[in-house]
């Protein structure tokens, strides 16, 4: 009998289940799935006996182009950047009690406890040792990605993605390679905001996929809440002190300052987006010639940085020239850092969409053209079908000929999406006349 037809479908095993039993069905529907039976459960119950919350997340890996064979090599963070990250972020104020709930114990079971950020990066991965060095074989470390849209479904991955908490058993993982390991995870919400900002996740073997673990963490997620919100009483400071730009994709442009998520006009946008690209800084006249290339007027320019003072702060902009006088993080230096240490997969998984699409702006068109051609260089030069899958489904690259190609030299020639790409080759080639 499917296990989702029974009580709360989040649950991966019960306590009369046979693991065997569980292991072989749970085993075949993956088989089945990958090899391209994708029918509803109700149609083919010998097949597909997985919960809806397993087969929706494998459509969705596969749908993103995960690989399931990849072993998910390297990290996004190591190393000095890595300790400057986690040790900033919001989820190092929870680490103490998550290591008193869950960390010592979890040494003692022969189990690993991991905390991630809010795109699925793994912060701290804690626990058993020899565990530990396990899981170093499905890349299961401090620094590595483990957001759904990179390695398949995955607890904290999943619950990131769904907003929910969740555990997957065994074979229910959309990667080979962590089938011999079960997982239960939850998110973490600011307790002012309600915005994700990690997530607990606890990985061992088969009981980790039971009730009473899954109960455990979410009682650990209260307590961590409970701590961030004492924390939140107790400091003048916000969880989040990072002001951050974003202008990437199609959403309106905001400006996130001492937690607070601003929205921005598109000409506000653009000055602070440009000032941040030349920190040296610009003059009014300079300023106004990469705003408008009838030259606006610098006095209406002058007009414009006053209300982004205002936006600022009055210790935020200086002048004479006009320059940033705070750290501005941007989206866009986020796509340049990864490509800056080549790894396009991260710096795709950044990028929503172009700089300020509807910019006409010169000086944003010059960027929004250097940052396109940079990411797609990236992409073409690294070859990864997933990545490639991915851009051009987008809509930077779906008539990206170049693009289609290199996917298609990626693909089975015997496989039906190699027959779709080619298919669609075929199609820009009559639309763009080549």
């Amino acid at each position: 009998m499917n296990t989702a037809a029974r009580g709360n479908p989040w649950v991966a095993v019960r306590p009369d289940d046979d693991l065997t039993q569980l292991t072989q069905r749970v085993s075949s529907a993956h088989r089945s799935f990958l090899e391209g039976v994708d029918q509803p459960p109700t149609l083919r119950p010998e097949r597909y006996s997985v919960r809806p919350v397993v087969l929706d997340s494998w459509r969705r890996s596969r749908s993103n182009g995960v690989n399931p064979d990849d072993s998910g090599d390297g990290v996004d963070l190591d190393g000095l950047e890595l300790q400057r990250y986690r040790s900033a972020h919001p989820t190092a104020l929870i680490r103490p009690v998550v290591r008193k709930l869950l960390v010592e114990d979890a040494a003692e079971a022969g189990l690993l406890v991991a905390i991630s950020d809010a795109e699925g990066r793994l912060l701290w991965v804690e626990g058993d040792s020899k565990v530990k060095d396990r899981a170093l074989a499905m890349n299961f470390v401090e620094g590595a990605d483990w957001s759904e849209d990179r390695v398949g479904t995955n607890a904290p991955g999943t619950a990131l993605a769904l907003d929910h908490h969740v555990q997957f058993f065994g074979a229910e993982h959309f990667s080979r390679i962590v089938h011999e390991w079960s997982c239960s995870a939850a998110p973490v919400h600011d307790p002012l905001t309600g915005q994700i900002i990690g997530a607990i996740d606890i990985t061992g073997g088969p009981r980790v996929a039971g009730l009473e673990v899954l109960s455990l963490i979410r009682a650990t997620v209260l307590a961590a809440e409970s701590e961030l919100r004492l924390h939140l009483l107790n400091s003048p400071k916000p969880l989040d002190t990072t002001t951050r730009l974003r202008v990437l994709g199609s959403d309106r442009p905001s400006l996130t300052r001492n937690g607070e998520r601003i929205r921005l006009s598109q000409r506000h946008a653009e000055i602070l987006l440009l000032l941040a690209d030349h920190p040296e800084g610009l003059s009014a006249d300079h300023l106004a010639m990469l705003l408008d290339e009838s030259e606006l007027d610098p006095v209406t320019v002058r007009a414009e940085l006053s209300r982004v003072r205002k936006l600022l702060g009055a210790n935020g902009l200086g002048s004479r020239p006009y320059r940033l006088l705070m750290e501005l993080d941007t989206d866009v230096d986020e796509v340049r850092r990864a490509l800056g240490r080549g790894d396009a997969a991260a710096a795709l998984r950044a990028y929503p969409g172009p700089i300020l699409p509807r910019s006409l702006a010169p000086g944003i068109t010059e960027l929004r053209t250097e940052l396109h051609g940079c990411l797609r260089a990236a992409l073409l030069t690294a070859g990864d079908r997933r990545l490639l899958g991915q851009w051009t489904s987008s809509v930077d690259g779906r008539d990206d000929v170049a693009a289609w190609t290199a996917y298609l030299a990626t693909l089975d020639r015997h496989s039906s999406m190699y027959a779709q790409v080619k298919s669609k080759l075929a199609l820009l080639d009559r639309r763009l006349g080549i």
